[in-house]
């Protein structure tokens, strides 16, 4: 039987610590379990009161890899899970509202992802995002490029943009929106993305068309449809390294000039987080979110 842990008053099956799920720089369950833990004051607001969608690889990136959208079997009576709607039907999905539904949830080894809207109101939108991904030989600083562009463009229509790293090979832009729908969103991020493409032709590409895009940056804007998730901030990453989506200054965002000083690992979050605090702390606040032009 898997250890148990005392979490704010749950208790928590803790197991298999000693596993080893990133061979290349040994880094553990145990470790990646400390990492949540310590990162959770930044990264549940960002998880709570949002369906969230697992990517699962409990034995690790080079294991079985797949998504869990409903209610795992075997979840404790005492995690909150809600009724949301999907294009099937309604399907009921997991809120991670509070340490002990984290520490639960990381203990089944996972990528956390949400949706643009929160459980108590899926008719609206409150974030913006723009996945940008490069094309190879393009890389992030292809995208910081990009980035700084649409960050000029929002600000032009009164919407404040902020920058994280994907965890990937990757950067996202967020922003805080509302009243509008999900569809409503898409539509003007699409907009956006095309508008990108025309006046960067030679940096962007807003198909998703695999021809189109070495050396370019695909500019996703298709991450807005109500259906579909975004890794959250501060979630560690299935790749080789536990990298983490990490929120990024704009000043770093604009001297980037290599790939590599975009790449955060677990151990590198703590430290930023006391330097930073959270820098997408202001998408909490409502004053804030901007309608859309």
């Amino acid at each position: 039987m898997a250890p148990m842990t005392e979490v704010e008053g749950r208790r928590v099956a803790l197991s298999n610590l000693d596993k080893v799920l990133y061979p290349a720089t040994g880094f553990t369950k145990g470790e990646l379990l400390h990492y949540y833990a310590t990162a959770a004051d930044a990264l549940l607001p960002h998880l709570r009161d949002r369906a969230v969608s697992f990517l699962r690889y409990p034995d690790g990136p080079d294991g079985q890899v797949f998504f869990t959208k409903n209610v795992p079997p075997g979840t404790p009576d005492w995690v909150t899970t809600a009724e949301v709607p999907r294009s099937e039907g309604p399907a009921r999905m997991v809120l991670v509202q509070d340490l002990a539904s984290l520490m639960w949830a990381a203990n089944l080894v996972t990528e956390f992802h949400t949706h643009q809207w929160t459980a108590d109101d899926p008719g609206e939108a409150d974030r913006l995002v723009f996945d940008l991904d490069p094309g190879p030989p393009a890389t992030v600083v292809q995208c910081c490029e990009v980035a700084l562009w649409l960050r000029e463009r929002l600000a032009a229509d009164g919407i404040e943009a902020y920058a994280k790293t994907s965890g990937a090979k990757g950067l996202h832009l967020l922003a805080g929106v509302r009243g509008s729908s999900s569809e409503r969103v898409s539509e003007y991020a699409k907009a956006l993305a095309v508008e990108a493409e025309r006046e960067l032709p030679k940096l962007v590409v807003h198909r998703m068309t695999r021809s189109l895009r070495p050396g370019k940056v695909f500019v996703d804007w298709s991450q807005n449809a109500a259906r579909k998730t975004t890794a959250a901030p501060y979630t560690v990453r299935a790749r080789d390294v536990p990298a983490v989506s990490t929120p990024v200054t704009w000043d770093e965002v604009a001297g980037c000039g290599r790939a590599e000083r975009f790449v955060f690992l677990a151990p590198d979050v703590g430290p930023r987080l006391q330097d930073y605090g959270d820098l997408l702390a202001p998408l909490f606040e409502r004053r804030r979110a901007a309608a859309l032009p």
